[in-house]
């Protein structure tokens, strides 16, 4: 029982990084850069209040767990912005590599089944999966919105790179939430 008390407490640990790794979004309120463990914890929160907007396939409980874990190799790997220049190829390989370390530091059924739900969100396939990945997508465009533009700003994104990135998962995992968010968006970028 010690070691594998041992090694929860060693992994939930080794996830207190993450409250330090920074990423290119910002508040609401526009004060500082979002790290991405109160990224995790929102998108969570996402999910949590608009889970009417999932299919009727989707297990909530299991779309909270997805994204509780979802970031947690940007520890190893860090946030690589979705508007971003980023080598995917490398951006992937990377962050397999974190997610093999640090679910490696659980007890072997608990990282077994954490590193299954991480891949899970990561491939996108299951309706857990999906609505998962939409929620993921959706809030920072909503961020972006209450701030004046963050992100896309920093990275002179347009109406048709939002609409590649973000609206296609939207679209396919939470298709309300995307005819409600497109005006918004529409009318941001029609400044």
């Amino acid at each position: 029982m010690t070691d594998r008390l041992d090694a929860q407490i060693a992994f939930l640990s080794e996830a207190d990084k993450l409250k330090s790794v920074l990423r290119a979004s910002r508040l609401h309120d526009n004060s500082r850069f979002e790290n991405s463990a109160e990224h995790s914890w929102h998108v969570m929160l996402y999910a949590l209040v608009l889970a009417d907007q999932a299919g009727p396939d989707v297990r909530i409980d299991r779309v909270l767990r997805m994204l509780l874990l979802h970031d947690i190799v940007e520890i190893d790997a860090g946030d690589n912005p979705i508007h971003g220049t980023v080598d995917h190829a490398a951006m992937e390989a990377q962050e397999k590599t974190a997610a093999d370390r640090l679910f490696g530091l659980l007890p072997a059924d608990l990282g077994a089944e954490f590193r299954a739900l991480w891949d899970e969100f990561e491939a996108a396939e299951s309706p857990d999966a999906v609505f998962a990945k939409s929620i993921d997508r959706v809030q920072t465009p909503i961020g972006n919105l209450a701030n004046g533009g963050g992100s896309w700003v920093d990275y002179g994104v347009t109406f048709e790179q939002l609409d590649t990135r973000v609206g296609v998962p939207v679209r396919r995992g939470a298709p309300g939430l995307w005819a409600w968010l497109l005006p918004r968006l529409q009318g941001f970028f029609a400044k």
